[in-house]
């Protein structure tokens, strides 16, 4: 199935946003399934990139953007977490060294390219499986000339790999997937537990810029947007826990509130499948079955396809 034609809607163009010297955010709104966001760093010595695209003819736009700079080429190249629209266009940076989560790698490996599956609306171009072959646990650090950018693991939360980018001298954040600015958080691979805690350290940096994994870039208010919601979460899976109402049901049931205008509200009942999981004792980034969590949520649109514009 592809998208439905009322869903084709025109797209503004990806922007690169300068977010500071020599920094900047390449945006593709309106941020919804697929469209991502990703982070340029620029040295002396060539680019340090913060993710990829989720079609080839997405990364080879962001690529070109990136040349366009003429500030060198990518060298390094970081994965915030193992989702397509953030790791599908690796393959196009041969030259770069690819890190990540040692979780990142595996996932990539894991997964390869389900996305086509699950989105099989969409214009793929070519995707080859690349997954990070540097790898750490904990944290790494990147330097750009003399500026330091912090990579930090902080899942699981939107999965059970995410790593956030942290420049302390700019006190910019490049969130990944821990914010979906205007738009639906979604932690059904990870924790909703988990992306609480999560975004309560991101709060504690005192980061002043962040570059979300989706959406327009803000500022901190984002991150107390996110917990507002997740906290939405937490209420109704302790409602339907006790009343023994499955997520598909719990979700048709909620009242969503101030977000109610966010895009993909259907992700509130894979949010819910994990919510209620956690409940019922399963530990944070556990085994789900996601494919069910993906079928309640075209179920909660109708039947319609999950809407993807990429």
């Amino acid at each position: 199935m592809t998208a439905p034609a009322e869903d084709r809607i025109d797209l503004p163009p990806p922007t690169l946003e300068e977010v500071g010297d020599g920094t900047w955010a390449y945006v593709q709104l309106d941020g919804s399934w697929g469209l991502n966001n990703a982070g340029v760093l620029a040295g002396s010595e060539g680019v340090t990139l913060i993710d990829t695209c989720f079609t080839e003819h997405r990364t080879r736009e962001l690529l070109a953007a990136v040349d366009g700079l003429d500030r060198g080429p990518v060298r390094t190249l970081v994965n915030t977490h193992h989702h397509g629209d953030h790791t599908h266009g690796n393959w196009l940076v041969p030259g770069a060294t690819v890190l990540g989560h040692e979780r990142c790698r595996e996932e990539v490996l894991a997964s390869g390219t389900i996305s086509e599956a699950v989105f099989p609306g969409v214009d793929w171009g070519e995707v080859h499986v690349r997954a990070p072959f540097v790898t750490f646990t904990e944290r790494a650090t990147v330097w750009v000339d003399d500026l330091r950018v912090d990579l930090e693991f902080v899942g699981p939360a939107h999965t059970t790999n995410d790593v956030v980018a942290w420049v302390p001298e700019r006190r910019t954040l490049f969130a990944g997937d821990l914010v979906f600015n205007g738009g639906t958080p979604f932690v059904v691979m990870g924790s909703v537990a988990g992306a609480l805690a999560a975004l309560e350290r991101l709060e504690d940096l005192g980061a002043e810029t962040i570059v979300p994994g989706h959406g327009p870039v803000c500022g901190p208010e984002a991150l107390a947007s996110q917990r507002a919601y997740l906290r939405m979460v937490s209420a109704l899976a302790d409602e339907a826990h006790a009343a023994g109402v499955a997520p598909l049901e719990a979700a048709r049931q909620a009242d969503l509130g101030e977000f109610a205008g966010w895009h993909d509200p259907e992700r509130l009942v894979g949010n819910l499948h994990r919510a209620l999981a956690e409940k019922a004792g399963l530990e944070p980034g556990g085994p789900l079955d996601v494919a069910a969590a993906f079928g309640d949520m075209v179920a909660y649109n109708g039947g319609r396809p999950l809407r993807c514009l990429a």
